[in-house]
């Protein structure tokens, strides 16, 4: 079954304790539609501006991604995103944000991708976000990303959307500032009243934890030994695993825990080089070979 994401195709300048790199690709898009295509087919719904390269925007023709609905305003300038990560590679600086096109942005589904049976609401403003899950009529499953901006200054667009999606992805810090609650496993729980019919809770290298009415459990991330950039991982690991959802067209409790698997996988991928660079180079023999490293990892 097919995919549609709505989200961000971008530039980035990102700095680690080693090394630098300036207005490489990025954009949640960007990674998840990568990621999410080794799996199943994906439509792309983003804006970008005159600078976004065209070498970048052949990469997503090249793997047979739909761009049909990614918009090119040839007078103005990309999303742009600075930041700087600490030594633990886990925490981070954001030195700049330049909106440009997204400012703007109101995205429309044609009358194709509305009926799309899976849509991914990329982090992105929850006002955007409501409009598009307005316009989609599709029947398989929607879940939404956000973040710790959102949270802060669009608190009741944000319960609205969490009233109407059927799965929320987000981070331990995001959760804890959603609920109040320290405790993950209560922040988890807390989200669920809160609309959604699951729950994945990302912890970085700490791994991922599931939640929904009937089921709570945990997965391990991939033991990586070096950490080139993380920039992406979420998206990456977001996108696999709808990709593997939306392949499966199921979403029983093993279904889910494979997607979960395979998200993992994929996201340590994208933390062993700069951008979205590995992903480029990877295949899905090699994320198969990794995914059966990591069901020993996991089996007891």
């Amino acid at each position: 079954m097919s995919l549609i994401v709505v989200g961000t195709v971008a530039y980035d300048s990102v700095e680690t304790p080693t090394e630098k790199r300036d207005r490489i690709m990025g954009g949640s898009a960007s990674y998840f539609s990568l990621a999410a295509n080794f799996f199943t087919d994906v439509s792309l719904l983003a804006v970008v501006g005159g600078d976004m390269e065209q070498k970048y925007l052949d990469e997503f023709t090249k793997r047979g991604i739909d761009c049909s609905g990614l918009e090119i305003r040839p007078d103005e300038k990309s999303f742009y995103w600075s930041g700087k990560y600490m030594v633990n590679m886990n925490d981070r600086e954001t030195k700049e944000t330049q909106l440009n096109v997204l400012a703007t942005f109101n995205p429309k589904l044609s009358e194709e991708a509305q009926t799309i049976p899976y849509l991914f609401l990329a982090n992105g403003s929850c006002d955007l976000q409501l409009n598009v899950l307005k316009q989609w009529r599709g029947s398989g499953l929607c879940v939404a990303d956000t973040m710790n901006l959102w949270i802060s200054t669009q608190r009741p667009q944000l319960d609205e959307l969490l009233k109407q999606i059927n799965g929320l992805v987000l981070n331990d810090s995001e959760a804890i500032q959603l609920t109040g609650e320290t405790n993950l496993v209560k922040a988890g729980r807390k989200v669920l009243e809160m609309g959604p019919k699951f729950v994945v809770l990302k912890k970085g290298e700490h791994g991922v934890m599931f939640f929904s009415e009937k089921e709570t459990y945990a997965l391990p991330a991939w033991p990586l030994e070096d950490v080139v950039d993380p920039t992406g991982a979420g998206d990456s690991f977001a996108g696999a695993m709808m990709g593997y959802l939306a392949s499966q067209n199921n979403l029983d409790s093993d279904t889910i825990k494979m997607a979960l698997a395979y998200a993992t996988v994929v996201a340590s991928f994208t933390c062993e080089d700069f951008s979205w660079n590995r992903l480029l180079d990877l295949d899905l023999d090699t994320i198969n070979d990794r995914m059966e490293q990591f069901r020993n990892i996991v089996n007891f």
